[in-house]
């Protein structure tokens, strides 16, 4: 019995190291991908983050994750998502989802889901974290220097 005390006390760390997993280019994007993700921006969406799912799920191919300051603001991306790629994409979405309160809103559009959020929704759900095996996007700097205009 002693024996095994003495092994669980002094058992030896391991380091452990995480590799970056490898990323999409933004090039490799399907149009009404790259066009929702332009649209978050011309909003003033921070955060924006894409994800890769299609070695991971069947269900869907890419989450775009974009936030928004406020109710108003989240709202607005919503919309000029939507109205932009009908326009210009004949794009329709499957299902919107939270528009109403506008913490979490969800844009499914069968290739792509695209969600906005406060900041609040956004750190409470933390999708990043639960889909982390997922390939990121490298987005181009006019995207992914969008930050937060509270954090300042």
């Amino acid at each position: 019995m002693e024996d095994v005390k003495d092994k669980v006390l002094n058992r030896e760390t391991a380091t452990v190291e995480i590799t970056p997993s490898a990323t999409t280019p933004f090039e490799e994007l399907d149009e009404p991908v790259k066009l929702a993700l332009t649209c978050a921006s011309d909003k003033k969406a921070f955060d924006i983050v894409a994800l890769d799912l299609r070695e991971i799920a069947s269900f869907t191919e890419f989450f775009l994750m974009v936030s928004g300051a406020n109710q108003r603001q989240v709202q607005a991306v919503a919309d000029e998502i939507e109205e932009r790629l009908k326009k210009e994409c004949r794009a329709k979405p499957v299902r919107i989802e939270g528009y109403s309160s506008a913490d979490w809103v969800l844009m499914d559009y069968g290739d792509f889901v695209v969600h906005i959020f406060d900041r609040d929704a956004r750190s409470f759900y933390d999708l990043e974290r639960l889909w982390r095996d997922a390939r990121r996007v490298t987005l181009p700097t006019e995207l992914s220097s969008s930050s937060d205009p509270g954090s300042q």
